[in-house]
């Protein structure tokens, strides 16, 4: 083998690891549509990662275009990032999040539809963790909260099960948003900056 081979294929091994962006495999793959679908009790969930229980399996959903405020100070930088976008302080942002966190339980009391491409969303537990849209009562679960103001639009966006294009799906996650805003729902009702654009 020469030399020009040898680092051609060295090339293409590291572009097959590295090159591709987070979730690229998944893209893909086709939908699964999972029914049935239990919330499952656990001290990490929170507004926007959850553990489900589908059949016999278990697995941590994290849901596509939304982020929801976090419920604790273990990642100080986000709680900082995530009070500084909503306009509330860091006390605030923390309640904001331990009540997405009840509201998406409460949501979630009955069996819920969960459809994923199996894409990783990583993840710091021994359980598998994978984005997902999440279906209940005929309502996309992370409209609602960026709806109700308990999340904002962010994160890991995709193409819908439906085949709506993400770039669609986007704008509607961000008149969502901004309607939130303008209602001073959830986090909006004591920013200080409701009235402005959501700042991207």
């Amino acid at each position: 083998m020469t030399r020009r081979s040898a680092t051609a294929i060295a090339l293409l091994a590291l572009a097959l690891i590295w090159g591709f962006p987070q979730g690229w495999g998944a893209t893909g793959k086709e939908w699964v549509r999972l029914e049935d679908c239990r919330y499952v009790d656990d001290e990490n969930n929170d507004g926007d990662s959850f553990h489900v229980q589908c059949g016999v399996g278990e697995f941590i959903v994290r849901l596509y275009f939304v982020d929801a405020p976090e419920t604790n100070l273990r990642y100080p930088e986000r709680v900082r990032e995530q009070s500084e976008y909503f306009g509330i302080t860091i006390d605030t942002s923390i309640s904001t999040g331990k009540q997405a966190a009840g509201a998406l339980k409460d949501a979630l009391h009955q069996p819920f539809i969960v459809s994923t491409r199996w894409a990783s969303a990583q993840g710091r537990t021994k359980l598998p963790r994978y984005y997902a849209f999440v279906e209940v009562g005929r309502r996309d679960l992370g409209q609602w909260l960026v709806s109700q103001g308990l999340a904002r639009t962010k994160g890991t966006t995709s193409q819908s099960p439906t085949g709506e294009l993400s770039r669609a799906a986007l704008k509607r996650f961000e008149a969502l948003e901004l309607e939130a805003r303008k209602q001073r729902r959830g986090a909006w009702a004591t920013s200080r900056g409701a009235g402005k654009p959501p700042p991207r």
